[in-house]
């Protein structure tokens, strides 16, 4: 029996579920297919995301966190806490827990908007009568569906190396990492990406001895230049082993772990021995089986299927969004996209502005930038000037025992916008809000400077830094 939508979504991750849940919103009959399956073998919506990304390691680092500030901080607040040890097996079952209730959640707002959930593995068929066949299968009989407009929203799967085979027992990749049922006591971790450093972070501060290969010769590149410094520096002091320009040779099994042969970046020959090895070395995007062929649709040479800038296809009709098209692979990047193409079928007239798209790292110091870098505002030939404060004179960070990091704000060098803001501090994911919503205003660094800041909040360093940028105005520096 085949069933009927004004739009089918294909793929509940944060692009897809937001895109049918914002569609419904408009009006629209929306059918959303998604096949993840919980390790229980249950039907779960919200994809990589909410099940063994984003969500889960978040979970894994505030436990993290909480055992490293008991073990290490508390004792300066006063505070004595003897044999704190960890239970795995319990911390995992948190993570599960709060995973479970947010993917439950999704569930909820399926029903309160009317979003039929097509379970199973959602295929392009072809087309008729103007509209879209989309087979979905997995579910004991095929359904065949057909809608006016298509959604593609199947994310992204780690990237793996062909000579070392992921199992997720011994070898992992970010799935795996998530379920490791003991601390490890040496933990090998390929890569210096978010990912490799927040897996890598929470298994650190659990006990592991942690070491990270990186085949790039610069850390965190894509970062501005001063965060990448400051980074370095507190990884290093936390006790990440960090060796870039490393070259990855034969992986093989010794004992009941693992041999990592390498070529460090001098050249030399170097043995990496551990228990577990996570492979962090980016993501795909996940367009296997998806049918594109039949609508004449095609990926490009890196996997990504071609949009324009309002995440068109080449097919009238058919749109994709996040982690398989163009742009940073982020959660929220692929929220709005699914907000805008919702909007745009509704007739609407929505707009991204990418360059207002934040970025975060969750380490301990977290990490958040958005806009320009130094290096890319020099590579332009941008005009700028710049104003950093630190929170080692914030007294807000000092109370809290955060001190670490600073606040970076570079603006234009005749009109003072705001060209970029770049933190490294232990709220950053949540600071780097007011540098997004500056940006999306065309704020001025005076701007930021002139709005009242409460006091004492970790806010008020984003105030100092954009009047630093101003004149070298820093009131408390």
């Amino acid at each position: 029996m085949s069933q009927t939508f004004d739009l089918i979504v294909i793929g509940a991750g944060p692009g897809g579920y937001i895109a049918a849940i914002r569609a419904a919103q408009l009006g629209m009959k929306v059918g959303c297919v998604e096949q993840w399956r919980n390790p229980r073998g249950e039907a779960a919506l919200g994809g990589t995301c909410l099940n063994v990304g984003c969500i889960p390691s978040k979970a894994l680092l505030a436990s993290s966190e909480m055992f490293e500030s008991m073990q290490h901080d508390a004792a300066d607040h006063g505070i004595s806490v003897k044999g704190a040890s960890v239970d795995v097996a319990k911390m995992m079952s948190r993570k599960d827990g709060i995973v479970g209730k947010m993917t439950k959640g999704i569930e909820f707002l399926f029903r309160k908007n009317k979003i039929t959930w097509l379970k199973g593995h959602g295929r392009l068929t072809g087309t008729r009568d103007g509209r879209f066949l989309v087979e979905v299968s997995g579910e004991g009989d095929a359904v065949s569906c057909d809608a006016a407009q298509v959604i593609l929203a199947t994310g992204s799967k780690a990237r793996h190396l062909p000579s070392i085979p992921v199992d997720n027992q011994l070898i992992c990749d970010n799935e795996g990492a998530l379920a490791i049922g003991e601390v490890p006591k040496r933990l090998g971790v390929i890569g210096a990406g978010v990912i490799g450093l927040e897996l890598g972070s929470v298994w650190r501060r659990l006990g592991s001895e942690v070491t990270i290969l990186e085949a790039l010769p610069e850390f965190l590149a894509a970062a501005d230049e001063a965060v990448r410094k400051e980074a370095w520096k507190q990884f290093t002091k936390q006790g990440l082993a960090i060796h870039l320009g490393a070259r990855i040779g034969e992986v093989t099994r010794s004992g009941k772990g693992l041999s990592i042969a390498w070529t460090d970046s001098a050249g030399a020959a170097q043995t990496l021995e551990c228990d577990r090895l996570i492979v962090s070395v980016g993501r795909v995007p996940n367009t296997d089986g998806l049918g594109l062929d039949a609508v004449g649709l095609a990926t490009d040479a890196r996997g990504f299927i071609p949009v324009d800038e309002g995440c068109r296809t080449a097919v009238p009709g058919i749109w994709a969004v996040g982690d398989v098209v163009r742009g940073p692979m982020l959660a929220h990047k692929a929220e709005d996209e699914g907000v805008m193409v919702a909007e745009l079928i509704a007739g609407q007239k929505p707009h991204i502005d990418y360059n207002c798209i934040p970025w975060v790292i969750y380490t301990s110091p977290e990490i958040a930038w958005v806009g320009q870098t130094e290096q890319q505002l020099k590579a332009a030939g941008r005009s700028f000037k710049s104003g950093q404060f630190p929170f080692a004179a914030n007294g807000r960070a000092l109370g809290t025992g955060a001190s670490a990091g600073f606040v970076r704000v570079l603006a234009c060098d005749t009109t003072d916008e705001v060209l970029g803001v770049h933190i490294v501090a232990s709220n950053a994911s949540d600071l780097i809000a007011e540098a997004v919503l500056a940006m999306e205003f065309k704020a001025s660094a005076e701007d930021i400077g002139r709005i009242c800041h409460p006091h004492p909040s970790l806010s008020e360093v984003m105030r100092e830094a954009a009047l630093a940028a101003t004149d070298n105005r820093a009131l408390n520096g």
